[in-house]
């Protein structure tokens, strides 16, 4: 037992993300070496699933305790939070219409592929996401419907702060941390959910993906990299008037790395509250919007959505003027708010933009065929941007919130 004990501290003694990247490169070098050994990838289906098994209890579980115990104060940093959210998700769209303005590209489109069922229209979004609002409380956290863990939740805080005595709210607040702890265990086994996702990855794609759509690639994920590079801090800045970066690397190297691998931000959810910790920022505020985050800050998706719809249009000698062109960077927002939190949930919000250019659904959902085959690369990138910025601006709306007080 002595032995097991020492071997873990010495385990958990060692920097996580030092672990990550050696799981990283043992998973490459299996992946290309022993492409066969497909079981290396069940590590990173166990790990992903736990995750996500995880998050929505947690959620439910730390949003109602952080409502019933709130004091004051917390308003004025969710009024900033918000908005970063959302402005940055429309700067987004905004650098993706500019990036394909300057480098135009053309997708060869697939034959024969079938409409399925993506959303057609911005009413179509929103009246899913107002239908998910009131979900069933037990159902939204078995489906993971973060809208509808996030309603309950604060409804039943509220409830809870007016009616409950301190011992209820004292046991809610209990659950919610013996739930903190088992993430924590299940996040100390990330490097070996790395080996298997990376494993997976390099088996199945190897290096084909970047000669068949290596422009497409370089377009949407340099258009990642301004917003995440550029754009974010810039927002950052004007809200703290501090340095942004030593922040924006905290968030890509602990939250990023992470996201990139696992691609869902609902499976990133405890690994962001638990930085959030680390950062030292208040638990009543990042337990509502890191969760809320990973609903609507959806940066990433903005630029898949906007990206492939004027490739598409591209192909099909559609020209975009300006105006439309900004009018499409305001529906890809609104529609990446819609995203679902999973692998590949911008790609379906593809047809409802292509219909603002007129383009068909059956052209559209060839396009999302292709978002499947680049998936490995663009949906990595796309979570990791959009799950690090969740904490980014949090920590920011934090920071805005001190140096206003001090």
């Amino acid at each position: 037992m002595a032995i097991l004990s020492a071997i873990y501290r010495k385990w958990t003694g060692t920097s996580l993300i030092l672990r990550i990247l050696i799981g990283l490169f043992i998973g490459a070098v299996l992946g290309l070496a022993a492409p066969g050994w497909t079981f290396i990838g069940i590590l990173g289906t166990l790990f992903v699933g736990a995750l996500k098994g995880i998050a929505p209890v947690l959620v439910a579980l730390l949003v109602t305790a952080s409502i019933a115990k709130a004091g004051s104060g917390l308003g004025s940093r969710f009024g900033t939070v918000i908005f970063l959210y959302i402005v940055s998700t429309l700067t987004a769209a905004l650098v993706a219409v500019m990036g394909s303005s300057l480098f135009p590209v053309t997708l060869n489109l697939p034959e024969g592929v079938q409409a399925a069922s993506a959303p057609s229209a911005l009413s179509e979004v929103f009246s899913n996401l107002l239908a998910n609002l009131v979900m069933n409380p037990v159902s939204a956290i078995a489906q993971a419907n973060y809208i509808g863990i996030l309603f309950w939740a604060i409804i039943l805080g509220f409830g809870l702060k007016l009616a409950a005595t301190e011992s209820t709210v004292r046991l809610i607040s209990d659950l919610a941390d013996v739930v903190a702890q088992v993430v924590k265990w299940i996040i100390q086994c990330a490097p070996f959910g790395i080996l298997g996702l990376v494993f997976t990855a390099v088996s199945q794609s190897g290096l084909d993906i970047f000669t068949t759509y290596g422009r497409l690639l370089l377009v949407l994920v340099g258009c990642m990299a301004f917003n995440a590079a550029v754009m974010n801090p810039l927002w950052s800045f004007l809200a703290t008037g501090r340095n942004p970066y030593p922040l924006l690397w905290t968030c890509l190297r602990s939250s990023g790395l992470n996201a990139f691998f696992t691609r869902s931000s609902a499976a990133n959810i405890p690994i962001n509250m638990a930085l959030c910790k680390q950062l030292g920022l208040d638990e009543d505020f990042y337990s509502v919007s890191i969760p809320l985050g990973a609903t609507i800050n959806m940066n990433g998706a903005a630029i898949t959505i906007t990206v492939m719809t004027m490739a598409v249009a591209h192909t099909l000698g559609i020209e975009v003027h300006f105006v439309s062109a900004l009018l499409l960077g305001v529906v890809a927002t609104l529609g990446a708010c819609g995203a679902s939190g999973v692998a590949g949930g911008s790609l379906l919000l593809i047809p409802m933009a292509c219909s603002f250019l007129g383009i068909g659904n059956d052209v559209a959902m060839e396009a999302v065929a292709v978002g499947f085959i680049i998936g490995v690369v663009q949906d990595s990138v796309e979570t990791a941007l959009n799950s690090s910025a969740d904490v980014f601006f949090a920590a920011t709306a934090e920071y805005r919130n001190h140096k206003k007080q001090a």
